[in-house]
């Protein structure tokens, strides 16, 4: 009877968990509950608001290599990723939104299909497989849009340029970019050899990129329909023009502004004219428009940052020399969690201003740039007569403050005009204090192949430029996507711990060096000091020396290889340490709580025989 019971629990156990199997997969359909620190699997409330906003059907082709892959689990693991964001797209989008996901087998239909559509196409392995990482985005209008290659580098853009993605298929007209520029960025003729000057390189990935509306500074209004308006190294512009740009920004238009105190980049207004040259007005700015929004930016002062000084060469075979007007602002000092950023690793500018808000200011300022604590205000006058820029690092009064280069602004803002007073409106706009970055000779190089110009960039100028003018396109629901987190998450304590020995290391190596070059140097002092000819033959007193420097380098050396010994063991015992953590710690607090519930149970259970006794 005893068995037949328990053969019956078995049975009625089986049965339930069958039960609450099917229930919880027809109840709890579409119920997710993300518990990844980095919140991976959740997406941003701007894409679900532009998901809920879809009006006709759109369709998104996700291409990946099955077969292909095989031997790339990272690369698996990826596209498992952007499958998951997709059908969580998917789900989000009440049903406008079709995800298929398509395998382009070797020398089938879906192969030739993912040519068609330009997706880029990896070799891998010995048998001439290719590999296939791709996104193809159609709407119900013939509307295309292809991302060619999702590389896993770019992992925490990819919600972005899905959303983004989404967002312009959901358009059915594309935006329009007007550009107001005080440089000569557009082609032009060269006075002085009569040739043909290419346009900027910037310009011409904008050219290529969006749809261009030149404005003319003279011009006394902005043409209509605007999503964009791109201004570079303003003039004074009449005041119908400045109303109309206020208006323009307050009645929901975007802004990107490049304006600086010292133009490095504006042409001289008379070839040949020094005195001309030297008295040219090379700052810009846009008050009063500055001023209403509660935006600083002194026009009158350039930021020197020793840390980021770049190397330059005023002449041709003369030494190159730090800079500190010309710097490189590298990924440390650039914001990793704004999308225009956050895959970039260097952007080169040239005196630029800095940017800050007054202490009543309604604005809401982002840095995307910004300078070491290693830096200082200079007067840009002395800009104009600086022969040695190595005479500026002396110049530089470091003050510890990191000084904002480029910052997103947001927020409800006033016009600089009485009549609109009483109007404020929602200011989304990128300023950025330096002109020159858009110049080809602080990041990019062309060269000529066959008649062919190719640009090959050394710096992030042009893709800042065009992040941020294809983020202000967007709504504010897609600059508001965030950077997603990355699923990689590497041993931080590991890495500290391997920096922290590789500076020691590269410190005893440079105490091992200096010592080498003082022993040097007292052997050569008491080689010249000799009044013998024969300086072929050691003193005894140079041959006490030698002894003591091989002896003394034999202990450094001993001490080197103790550091990397050290340097090893210890990393080996973190690993051995997370290991173990990684591995056997749940399994180690599942069987202690299994071994407290049965001690329990077995407790009751004596109690319960004594008590019936």
């Amino acid at each position: 009877m005893k068995h037949l019971y328990s053969a019956s629990a078995l049975l009625f156990l089986a049965l339930l968990f069958l039960a609450l199997t099917l229930l919880s997969g027809a109840l709890l359909k579409g119920a997710r509950l993300d518990l990844t620190e980095q919140q991976l699997y959740t997406l941003s409330p701007g894409t679900i608001n532009l998901l809920e906003a879809i009006e006709e059907p759109i369709t998104l082709e996700f291409y990946f290599s099955e077969g292909s892959s095989s031997d790339f689990p990272m690369v698996r693991d990826y596209a498992r990723r952007v499958q998951e964001l997709l059908d969580e797209m998917e789900t989000r989008s009440g049903g406008q939104l079709r995800v298929r996901r398509i395998d382009p087998r070797p020398f089938s239909e879906e192969e030739d299909q993912a040519a068609r559509y330009g997706l880029e196409e990896i070799p891998v392995g010995t048998a001439g497989d290719s590999l296939y990482l791709g996104l193809v985005g159609t709407n119900m209008i013939d509307g295309l849009e292809v991302l060619p290659f999702l590389s896993p580098s770019r992992e925490a853009t990819l919600e972005y340029e899905l959303a983004r993605m989404i967002y312009v298929l959901s358009r059915p007209e594309r935006p329009r970019v007007g550009l107001l520029s005080g440089l000569p960025m557009d082609e032009r003729l060269d006075m002085q050899t009569g040739r043909s000057q290419p346009a900027w390189a910037v310009r011409e990935q904008i050219d290529e990129m969006f749809e261009v509306e030149t404005i003319e500074p003279v011009a006394d209004g902005l043409p209509q329909d605007l999503d964009v308006l791109v201004i570079v190294h303003p003039p004074e512009l009449d005041e119908e023009l400045m109303r109309d740009i206020d208006r323009f920004v307050l009645g929901g238009g975007r802004l990107l502004a490049f304006v600086d105190p010292y133009s490095e980049s504006d042409p001289d207004p008379e070839q040949g004219d020094p005195a001309a040259a030297m008295a040219m007005e090379r700052s810009s700015s846009l008050y009063p428009l500055f001023e209403a929004w509660g935006l600083e930016f002194d026009p009158d002062r350039f930021v020197a940052d020793l840390g980021q000084a770049l190397q330059v060469s005023m002449q041709s075979g003369q030494r190159p020399v730090r800079h500190p007007g010309i710097i490189g602002v590298t990924r440390e000092h650039m914001s990793s969690e704004d999308v225009v950023t956050g895959e970039l690793d260097a952007i080169n500018l040239a005196s630029p201003g800095a940017l800050s808000l007054a202490e009543d200011s309604a604005l809401t300022l982002k840095p995307l740039m910004q300078s070491s604590p290693n830096a200082g205000l200079i007067d840009a006058e002395r800009l104009r007569f600086l022969e040695d820029p190595g005479s500026l690092m002396a110049e530089v009064a470091a003050t510890g403050e990191q000084y904002v280069l480029a910052a997103r602004l947001s927020g409800e803002v006033d016009s600089a005009f009485d009549e609109h007073r009483n109007s404020p409106g929602q200011l989304e706009a990128i300023v950025v204090a330096d002109t020159d970055l858009l110049a080809d000779r602080y990041w990019v190089q062309r060269q000529q192949f066959f008649g062919t110009s190719i640009l090959e960039p050394f710096a992030g100028n042009g893709d800042f430029v065009i992040n941020a003018i294809d983020n202000l396109m967007g709504s504010a629901d897609l600059i508001s996507v965030r950077s997603r987190a990355t699923a990689a998450r590497p041993f931080t304590l590991v890495e500290a711990l391997r920096r922290e020995a590789e500076q020691n290391l590269l410190a005893t190596e440079q105490r091992l060096e200096a010592e080498l070059a003082e022993t040097e140097g007292r052997l050569t002092e008491l080689q010249q000091a000799r009044a013998d000819t024969d300086l072929s033959v050691l003193t005894s007193e140079q041959e006490a020396e030698l002894d003591r420097f091989m002896e003394q380098r034999i202990e450094i050396r001993q001490q080197l290889r103790q550091v990397r010994r050290d340097l090893d063991r210890d990393i080996e015992a973190l690993g051995a340490r997370v290991k173990v953590l990684n591995i056997g710690l749940m399994p180690a607090l599942v069987t202690v709580l299994a071994l407290v519930l049965a001690w329990r149970r077995r407790r009751r259970a004596k109690r319960s025989a004594e008590a019936q006794q």
